[in-house]
């Protein structure tokens, strides 16, 4: 986070920003700015032309979001991070993101606006990416469009990995799987030779537990394209276990056999590394 700076002149708050953090695109500065995370002597200030004198101590500050009087989430949701900025969601199997066409179904973005609208009314979440109503793990929320934005546009820069538990035993101890996908269909996507309208993925990964009669693989994404871990490994002849549309002839835990274990990408306010990890749920680690 930046250091704190100490005003010499008497001058007015942006531009001051801009002279004493010149390594900080200045449109970043303007959200810090415009979102309370710029501090005047400890106080939170917003305005562009807050008059500063000289003596004044300037800190910038993303601080973690307010918890009081907020009631718990539901089972299944649970907090791993929350800011002024976003928030980072351990979501269970069976919630979905959000609401679908027909709009039934608990979701993820329902809970968490009231969630955040336990602290102000106005407030609300933006959806930065989904995750499958049976699979669980790490999902980012932002709490402003313009940080979801930000997130949104650099969300290819950022590394997620998964854990699978498949069927069979995958032989190969790592390696690249690609394809093209028709992504037509809403419930199931399906692997084509490419055309204008299909769309590439590539995953790359490695094994990291064989048994019997299944494999607990690790999964990074190098595209983010629906579906895409649950066709490639059907696609090798080892469906994740549980899931039946791709093939799979098993249900051991009841539940698909995905969880997003790991989330490393750029703070939309500070650009620091969040970093974040979560091991496989009791229900999927007895399986291994």
């Amino acid at each position: 986070m930046p250091e704190q700076r100490t005003v010499t002149a008497a001058t007015e708050l942006l531009p001051f920003l801009f002279e004493n953090w010149p390594d900080m695109k200045r449109t970043r500065l303007k959200q810090w700015l415009k979102y309370g995370s710029v501090r005047v002597n400890d106080h939170a200030v917003t305005r562009h032309d807050h008059k500063l004198k000289p003596g004044d101590k300037i800190t910038i500050k993303v601080e973690r979001a307010p918890r009081a009087n907020v009631k718990p989430l539901p089972a299944g949701l649970s907090i791993v991070y929350e800011d002024e900025a976003l928030i980072v969601l351990n979501k269970g199997a069976g919630w979905l993101t959000v609401a679908t066409d027909s709009g039934s179904g608990r979701t993820a973005y329902a809970a968490l606006t009231d969630h955040v609208r336990g602290t102000d009314v106005r407030n609300r979440v933006w959806i930065v990416h989904r995750l499958d109503r049976d699979t669980s793990g790490l999902i980012v929320f932002a709490k402003t469009e313009p940080f979801k934005r930000i997130l949104q546009q650099n969300w290819h820069l950022f590394d997620k990995t998964y854990l699978a538990i498949t069927e069979g035993v995958i032989k190969r101890d790592s390696g690249t799987l690609r394809c093209h996908l028709n992504e037509e269909f809403s419930l199931r996507v399906r692997s084509v030779p490419p055309d204008e309208d299909t769309r590439e993925a590539i995953t790359h990964f490695k094994v990291l537990k064989r048994t019997h009669h299944t494999t607990l693989v690790e999964l990074k994404l190098e595209t983010g394209r629906r579906h895409q871990i649950r066709v490639h490994l059907s696609d090798m002849g080892h469906p994740i276990v549980g899931d039946k549309p791709y093939g799979a002839t098993t249900d051991p835990a009841r539940r698909l056999g995905l969880h997003s274990s790991e989330l490393h990408f750029i703070h939309p306010a500070t650009e620091e590394k969040m970093d974040f990890v979560l091991p496989l749920p009791d229900a999927l680690a007895k399986l291994v």
